[in-house]
C-alpha cells in the first residue's frame, strides 16, 4: 500500500502494559516459527483461516483461541474499525532479523499491515524506504510494504510486536489521512476499557474467483505508474493493453462462472508466452523487482481461483519460462 511517506506513525496509542500482560499470559504452546523459517523469528496466531492454527491468508478469517484470550487487542481491533485479515503477535530474537525485501504478492497490493510494539528495546529498528525509525512500546505504524524493508533487533531481549492485517475501514483511513497530514497530531491513548463495543469484522472474501477486467486494469495501472525505462517497456505495455481488452470480451460472456475458466486459461497462456517473446524480463519496477515477477505475483497467480489453477496453469506450459512466476 503506498503513503507519502514509507512509514507513518498513526494519531494513536495503545497501553503498552496492558498488552505485554496480554501476551505474557499466553502459554508458550502458542508461540510457532515464523512461516518462512527466518530464524528468530516466531509468531503467536491471531486472526487465521477458519480461527485454526494455519498461516494461510486466503478464505475465512476468524479470531483464534489466542484471540479469545486476549481482550484488549479485540478493543483495539474495533476501536480502528478494520476489516482485518491473518494477523499475529510477532517475535524477534536479540541479534535476529527480517531480512531486507519488497512485497509483491497480491495479499500485500490489497492490504495493510499495522505495527504495534507490545515489547521492545532500543535496539530494535525498522528501515522501509531508506528511512529507519525505532517504534516506541504501544506506537501504531503502517508502512509501504512495496518499498524495500527490514527489521533488526540488535537489542539483548526479544521484541513482540502485534502485527495486524487489514483491507482497511473509515475509522482507519481517517488515522491515515491525518497522520500523512502536514502536521500529524499527536498519538492519543485508547486506554483499555474504553471502546464501544461494536463487533470486530474479519474478512469473509479475499480473493477473486475470477480477476474483475476492472481490478486487472487497475493492478496493470500502478506495475506501470512504477515501472523504469527500458527500450522493450513499449511492446509490454501494447501487449498488457491487449491482455485487459481480451479479458474485458471473455468477461462479458462469462463473468465469474466456472465455464468461463477455459476461456481466461487460454488467454493468461497466451499473455505468458508472449512476453517470452517479448523478451522483457530485465524490465524493473522502482524497488528493483522485476516487472515481470510482479506480475506473476499480482495477476497469474490469482486472477483465476479455483483450487490448484495455478500449478494447472505451471503444468500446461509456458508461464515459468517467461519469468512470470507462479508459486507452488
Amino acid at each position: 500500500m503506498r503513503f507519502a511517506r514509507p512509514l507513518l506513525r498513526l494519531p494513536i496509542r495503545f497501553s503498552a502494559e496492558t498488552l505485554e500482560r496480554e501476551a505474557s499470559s499466553l502459554p508458550k504452546s502458542a508461540w510457532v516459527a515464523h512461516p518462512n523459517a527466518f530464524p528468530g523469528n516466531d509468531a503467536v496466531r491471531l486472526i487465521t483461516t477458519g480461527g485454526a492454527e494455519t498461516d494461510a491468508i486466503g478464505g475465512s478469517m476468524g479470531p483464534t483461541e489466542h484471540l479469545r484470550a486476549c481482550p484488549y487487542i479485540l478493543e483495539i481491533l474495533s476501536a480502528m474499525g478494520g476489516t482485518w485479515g491473518r494477523s499475529r503477535l510477532m517475535g524477534l530474537a536479540p541479534g535476529a532479523e527480517v531480512p531486507a525485501h519488497a512485497d509483491s504478492h497480491y495479499y500485500w497490493r490489497t492490504h495493510i499491515r499495522i505495527h504495534v510494539p507490545v515489547i521492545t528495546n532500543p535496539g530494535v529498528e525498522f528501515t522501509c524506504g531508506g528511512e529507519t525509525v525505532h517504534m516506541a512500546a504501544g506506537e501504531c505504524w503502517v508502512f509501504d510494504s512495496f518499498q524495500r524493508h527490514e527489521v533488526h533487533n540488535r537489542g539483548d531481549a526479544h521484541r513482540v510486536h502485534l502485527v495486524i492485517d487489514t483491507v482497511g475501514g473509515r475509522r482507519l483511513w481517517e488515522l491515515i489521512e491525518q497522520a500523512q497530514s502536514e502536521s500529524p497530531p499527536e498519538p492519543r491513548l485508547f486506554s483499555p476499557g474504553s471502546g464501544n463495543g461494536a463487533p470486530v469484522l474479519f474478512e469473509q472474501v479475499n480473493l477473486p474467483k475470477v480477476m474483475s477486467p476492472w481490478e486487472l486494469r487497475c493492478h496493470i495501472a500502478f506495475m506501470e505508474s512504477e515501472v523504469v525505462a527500458h527500450p522493450r517497456l513499449d511492446a509490454v505495455r501494447r501487449r498488457l493493453d491487449r491482455l485487459i481488452f481480451e479479458w474485458d470480451a471473455a468477461w462479458a460472456v462469462h463473468a465469474e462462472t466456472d465455464e468461463g475458466v477455459p476461456a481466461y486459461q487460454q488467454l493468461l497462456r497466451e499473455m505468458a508466452q508472449d512476453l517470452g517473446r517479448l523478451g522483457g524480463q530485465d524490465i524493473l519496477l522502482s524497488n528493483g523487482l522485476p516487472l515481470y515477477h510482479v506480475l506473476g505475483r499480482l495477476v497469474f497467480e490469482v486472477a483465476i481461483a479455483p483450487p490448484g489453477e495455478a500449478q494447472a496453469l505451471r503444468r500446461a506450459g509456458g508461464l515459468a519460462e517467461t519469468g512470470v512466476r507462479l508459486a507452488s
